[in-house]
């Protein structure tokens, strides 16, 4: 618990109308998309990097823990403040503070919302590709600190691939600039690189500068569907083989198809066991051949149906089959695990074989869809956690598609991180002189572990829980 003297420090660094401790607030800050829940003592919204600075001043002279928190809209309970401390949202610092569009760079501010963001760059002319499924709420530091991909990173990468530069106020208070402006720069450590993905344990993010792109002139977006699993996770590799690089190459297997069709009726045909959604972006003439290049390559591959939109309508109701797969998937079961896991592309069929195998096993529903054009699935375990021993099943039945995915030289998390989740698993793919290297970073870092502690690495003599199921 905070003390009252604390309390009315923090009062002085964020001003009364920032600073939150009735308990009825503090519930909203307490949870992500997990369905983990911890209390804090206090959340604050500071305005700037000087008022971050100063809380992480006050947390180390009184030695209370601080869990930087965005949107909340984590899937590993990465911003959770565990044990209680403060929770500090960088919801208020949400400028874009300028778009170059001569060095096609960006710099934000980390409250800014992704939607918004590429929105705006795109008013003139120009492209941020990272698009989480969360981007109409998630912010862009959260992006960063996660390491946020989504469908497009097939062919543009994920949100590293973007981040130029940072400023990041380190647990101590001081405040660094990493990286810079330039497309080239080799003086010291890459600090920026080793920012992206930290979960919020080595620093509070407070400003971005991003890497743009030309907006591409236009894109085709295609519905591929397969009369077999195999056909449709041979058919990603047969493309990238075929040389052509897709903007998305979304799957989705049988189950999840039977889900979406039987709430929303989209005509997906019976015989359908697989599906692509494919979309190419570029120049227009390269776009109408590069359709056609697909439709030839994957056609020996058991494929059914083969849909090209017309238009912006039409290619709406084709994501509009990819949209509907989250609020269809209750209809199987009302609690899930979401796992992220990732192979190479080549291993997609042999990795889907053995996750039907463990499903049978169990005897537990499992639902694949996801990024296969970088072999990023998500495997959505479906329970009622009112079942007696059907959560116990699925912690089984993960563990064995976790050891598969490692086997097929995969790893155990593509986009949405370790936070508390996926500690008990972390083991699994890191050996202990990693885990050792990495944990000798965090405490050059962050002495006093006053930053987003116990996240990543189980604390010691602590079991790292399993979590409670997944929204």
């Amino acid at each position: 618990m905070l003390n009252k003297g604390t309390i009315e420090k923090l009062i002085g660094i964020v001003g009364q109308a920032n600073l939150l401790t009735a308990r009825q607030d503090l519930v909203c800050y307490g949870y992500d998309a997990t369905q983990m829940e911890f209390l804090p003592d206090a959340v604050v919204h500071p305005a700037d990097p000087g008022e971050v600075a100063a809380i992480l001043r006050l947390a180390n002279a009184e030695k209370f823990p601080v869990f930087p928190r965005g949107a909340g809209s984590g899937f590993t309970g990465g911003s959770l403040p565990k044990g209680g401390g403060v929770v500090l949202v960088t919801t208020r610092m949400n400028r874009i503070l300028r778009i170059d569009t001569d060095n096609l760079v960006a710099e934000v501010e980390p409250g800014v919302v992704t939607e918004k963001f590429q929105q705006e760059v795109e008013k003139l002319g120009l492209f941020y590709p990272p698009d989480p499924a969360s981007l109409k709420f998630s912010t862009l530091g959260g992006n960063v600190a996660e390491c946020a991909g989504g469908p497009r990173a097939v062919k543009y990468g994920v949100t590293k691939d973007f981040v130029m530069g940072l400023e990041v106020v380190l647990p101590n208070g001081d405040i660094i600039r990493t990286g810079g402006e330039t497309y080239k720069g080799v003086v010291g450590y890459d600090l920026t690189k080793l920012m992206c993905g930290s979960e919020g344990t080595l620093g509070i993010i407070t400003k971005i500068i991003f890497r743009l792109l030309p907006l591409p002139e236009a894109k085709k977006t295609i519905l591929a569907i397969f009369g077999s699993i195999d056909g449709a996770a041979k058919a990603v590799s047969t493309i990238i083989r075929g040389k052509i690089i897709p903007t998305t190459l979304e799957f989705m297997d049988h189950p999840t198809i039977q889900c979406v069709e039987r709430r929303f009726h989209l005509g997906i045909p019976s015989t359908a066991r697989a599906l692509l959604i494919i979309e190419v972006d570029g120049d227009r003439d390269l776009i109408e051949k590069q359709s056609e290049q697909i439709r030839a390559l994957i056609s020996p591959l058991d494929l059914v149906e083969f849909r090209v939109a017309r238009d912006a309508p039409e290619a709406e109701q084709i994501w509009k089959v990819r949209r509907s797969v989250s609020p269809s998937l209750r209809d199987v079961n009302p609690d899930k695990y979401n796992e992220d896991i990732v192979v190479p592309r080549s291993k997609i069929p042999e990795i889907l074989r053995q996750i039907e195998a463990v499903q049978k096993k169990y005897d537990v529903p499992i639902v694949n869809f996801g990024h296969a054009g970088d072999g990023n699935i998500h495997v959505n375990i479906m329970i009622d956690k009112q079942v007696i021993g059907m959560e116990q099943k699925a912690q089984e039945a993960i563990r064995e598609i976790f050891r598969a995915t490692l086997n097929a030289g995969g790893t155990l998390s593509g986009e949405h991180g370790i936070g508390l989740a996926k500690q008990p698993f972390l083991a699994m793919e890191m050996g202990p002189e990693q885990m050792a290297l990495m944990k000798t970073i965090k405490r050059a870092f962050d002495p006093h572990n006053i930053l987003n502690p116990g996240k990543i690495f189980p604390e010691a003599n602590e079991a790292a829980p399993f979590p409670p199921s997944l929204r």
